[in-house]
């Protein structure tokens, strides 16, 4: 799960970082659909524990831009686990404004977001996810080419309010545990 190419300077990048907040305020697009996902998920006990079992503080490096459906449904529900489990904090870069970041980052050769880069007190890389749940890209990569985006993207929403964040918190918190 580690980018390929030249060293990124994630100390700096995560001072250039937005607190989601912030991100969320200046949202040009969906700001009602990211403030209500953050205000309805509810954060269970198993991912607050889960995330704070090693000991150790991580950071959670979010690459991400508000137009995007499935940041939208994903970056919130990872704020709240970050504001809730005192060993985590969340920040956000704009894709678009750091183009050199996202393409260390690539998914199929695309810019596809949100990408959450894990990193440890050190600011050392431990991994990354996205940009979405493993079996909702499987679907995704299966269906894309055969179903056209006005039936395959209201399915992809679907998916997300039926998850409600569970696939997203377990699969990055597999990379906070793994950073042991």
């Amino acid at each position: 799960m580690q980018a390929q190419g030249s060293i990124l300077d994630f100390r700096t990048l995560w001072s250039d970082a937005m607190p989601y907040v912030r991100f969320v305020s200046q949202a040009d697009d969906n700001r009602s659909l990211w403030e209500g996902v953050y205000r309805t998920s509810r954060m269970p006990q198993w991912a607050l524990e889960k995330a704070c079992e090693t000991g150790k503080h991580r950071r959670l490096l979010v690459i991400a831009e508000d137009w995007c459906g499935d940041a939208s449904n994903t970056v919130p529900i990872l704020a709240k686990l970050g504001d809730e489990a005192d060993c985590l904090t969340m920040r956000v870069l704009k894709r678009d404004e750091h183009p050199a970041v996202m393409d260390r980052y690539l998914t199929n050769g695309s810019r596809s977001i949100p990408i959450v880069i894990v990193l440890d007190d050190g600011f050392e890389e431990l991994g990354h996810w996205g940009p979405r749940p493993s079996e909702l890209q499987r679907w995704v990569m299966e269906h894309k080419d055969r179903m056209p985006k006005g039936e395959l993207y209201p399915q992809v929403r679907r998916w997300y309010a039926r998850d409600r964040g569970a696939s997203t918190l377990r699969e990055v918190l597999q990379i906070v545990e793994l950073g042991q």
